[in-house]
C-alpha cells in the first residue's frame, strides 16, 4: 500500500511541476498580455471609470431591486472574491518572498496587471454564454462558453474542465482551508481538531444547502468585513515602519531585475526565481485564467456582460495589488527574511506571516490578527468553492438534484477530514487539478478573444459606463 501511495505521490509531483511550472505560468500571463492588447489596455485607459462604477457605486444610494432567483452584481463579486481572497494571500505570499526574494512581489504585480483583463474576459464570456434553468437560475463558466461559444464539438473540453474543477473543489476549496481554520480555532479558542471540523462542516452545510442566494448573502457580509479588517491592520503595520518604505521598494525592484547567480548557480538564477514565484503567487491568488471566478459572476442578475466583467478588474486589483501587497510589505518591513534558517525557522508560512506582524505590532496582537484573518479567508474560500464544485458536477449530471445534494453533504463532511489534518495527498492532487483547469479555459479564452474584443468595443462605444 505504501508503495502505491508513494507512486501516486511521485506521479502527482511530476504533473504538478507542469501544471504550476514556468511554461504554464508564462502561458497564463501571456494570455493576459494578448487579451490586454485586444481590448486596448482597458485596465489603464478606463481604470478610473471602472473604480467609479464598481466600488464607487457602493457609496451611491440605489433603489432596492428584486434579483429573482439570482444574486446582485455585488453579491456575485463577493462570492468570487471569497474564493480568491484566501490563505494564499497571507501564507502563500510569505512563502513566495522567502523562496523568490523581494523581487517576487514585482512579478506578482505584473501577473495581476495582466490578470485583470484575463478575469475580465472570463466574465464577459461567462455572462454572454450562460444558461437559465427551469427555476430561473443562471449557470455559466468555462464549460458553457466552451460548448456554446466555440461549439458543440468542443464539449469534451468542457467535460474535462468540469471533472478537474469538481475534484479540485475538495482540495484547494476544502481540505487546505479547513486545516487553516482548525489551526486558527485551536490557537484562539483551544478547540480540538475534531470539534473544529464538525463546527466547520455544520456552518458550510447550513450555507451551501441554501443555494447561491444564501452563499451570496453570506459572502456579501463576510468578504467586505474580512477585507477591511486585514487592510486596516496592514495599513497600521506600514505606518509604524513608514520610514523604511523607500528601502522596501528598492528591495523589490532590485530583486526583480537582479541577474546575479546564487550559490554558484547559473547566471540569472535570482531573476528567474523571482519571476516564477511572483507569477505563481499572482495567478494562484487571484485565479485569473483558472476559470473558477466566472462561475460565480455568471449568477449575477446583471444583463450586460461588460458591466459585470469590470467587477473582475476590481476583483484582481483588491485581491493582489492591495491585500497580497499588504502581506508582502509586512514581511519585508519586519526583517524576518534575515531569520536564521529562513522559512524553516517557522512552523508554517502562516506562522512566518504572524511573526512579521508580531515584530511590528505590540505583544502577540499581530499573530492574533493573522489567525483571525486566516479563519475568515479560509471560510469564505470554502463557501465559494462549494458553489464552483456544485456547478461543475451540475454540468456533468444535467443538474441532477439528488446527485448535487449528495455532493453538498460529502463536501461538508470532507471539512472534518481537512480539520483533522488528514487528506494531505488529496489536497496535493487537487492542487494539481486546479492548475490543470487553466488549460481548457485558456484555450477557450484565446479562441473566443475576438468575441471579447467586439463585445468590449460595442459596450464602450455606447458609453454605457456612467460618468
Amino acid at each position: 500500500m505504501e508503495n502505491f501511495v508513494s507512486k501516486i505521490e511521485s506521479i502527482n509531483g511530476a504533473v504538478n511541476s507542469f501544471a504550476w511550472g514556468p511554461l504554464m505560468l508564462l502561458l497564463l500571463v501571456g494570455t493576459g498580455v494578448y487579451l490586454t492588447v485586444r481590448v486596448h489596455w482597458l485596465q489603464v485607459t478606463h481604470f478610473g471609470r471602472i473604480l467609479k462604477n464598481t466600488v464607487g457605486s457602493l457609496f451611491r444610494k440605489q433603489e432596492s431591486k428584486d434579483h429573482g432567483a439570482n444574486i446582485s452584481p455585488f453579491q456575485a463579486v463577493t462570492t468570487a472574491l471569497a474564493g480568491t481572497v484566501g490563505t494564499g494571500n497571507i501564507a502563500g505570499v510569505t512563502g513566495a518572498i522567502f523562496t523568490g526574494g523581494a523581487g517576487a512581489v514585482f512579478w506578482m504585480w505584473v501577473a495581476a496587471f495582466f490578470g485583470m483583463i484575463t478575469k475580465y474576459a472570463e466574465i464577459v464570456l461567462a455572462m454572454k454564454y450562460r444558461i437559465k434553468d427551469g427555476n430561473g437560475v443562471y449557470h455559466g463558466g468555462p464549460m458553457y462558453y466552451i460548448e456554446n461559444g466555440i461549439g458543440k464539438s468542443w464539449k469534451w473540453l468542457a467535460v474535462i474542465f468540469c471533472i478537474l474543477g469538481g475534484f479540485a473543489s475538495f482540495g484547494i476549496g476544502n481540505i487546505a482551508q479547513s486545516s487553516e481554520i482548525s489551526g486558527a480555532l485551536t490557537d484562539l479558542f483551544h478547540l480540538s481538531p475534531l470539534v473544529s471540523g464538525i463546527l466547520i462542516a455544520f456552518v458550510v452545510a447550513l450555507v451551501t444547502l441554501g443555494g447561491i442566494k444564501r452563499i451570496g448573502m453570506v459572502t456579501s457580509l463576510l468578504v467586505p468585513f474580512m477585507s477591511v479588517f486585514y487592510i486596516i491592520a496592514g495599513i497600521v503595520v506600514i505606518i509604524m515602519r513608514i520610514g523604511h518604505i523607500p528601502a522596501v521598494f528598492g528591495q523589490i525592484f532590485a530583486g526583480a531585475f537582479s541577474f546575479r547567480s546564487v550559490g554558484g548557480g547559473l547566471f540569472g538564477y535570482t531573476i528567474m526565481m523571482a519571476m516564477k514565484q511572483g507569477f505563481a503567487r499572482g495567478v494562484f491568488s487571484n485565479e485569473a485564467g483558472l476559470g473558477s471566478a466566472p462561475i460565480a459572476h455568471a449568477a449575477s442578475s446583471t444583463e450586460e456582460p461588460c458591466e459585470q466583467a469590470i467587477w473582475g478588474v476590481f476583483e484582481v486589483f483588491i485581491d493582489t495589488i492591495v491585500i497580497c501587497s499588504i502581506t508582502a510589505f509586512a514581511v519585508l518591513l519586519s526583517g524576518i527574511l534575515d531569520a536564521e534558517g529562513g522559512l524553516s525557522a517557522f512552523t508554517s508560512k502562516g506562522a512566518a506571516a504572524a511573526a512579521a506582524f508580531n515584530t511590528i505590532l505590540p505583544g502577540t496582537l499581530g499573530g492574533k490578527i493573522i489567525e483571525l484573518s486566516l479563519l475568515f479567508f479560509a471560510l469564505s474560500t470554502i463557501l465559494s468553492w462549494a458553489y464552483y464544485g456544485e456547478n461543475c458536477w451540475g454540468y456533468l449530471t444535467k443538474n441532477n438534484k439528488g446527485f448535487l445534494l449528495v455532493y453538498k453533504v460529502i463536501f461538508a463532511l470532507v471539512c472534518i477530514v481537512g480539520a483533522m489534518g488528514s487528506g494531505t495527498l488529496m489536497w496535493d492532487i487537487a492542487d494539481t487539478l486546479n492548475g490543470l483547469m487553466a488549460i481548457p479555459n485558456l484555450i477557450a479564452l484565446l479562441l473566443l478573444s475576438g468575441v471579447v474584443a467586439k463585445t468590449t468595443k460595442d459596450y464602450f462605444s455606447k458609453n454605457m459606463l456612467k460618468k
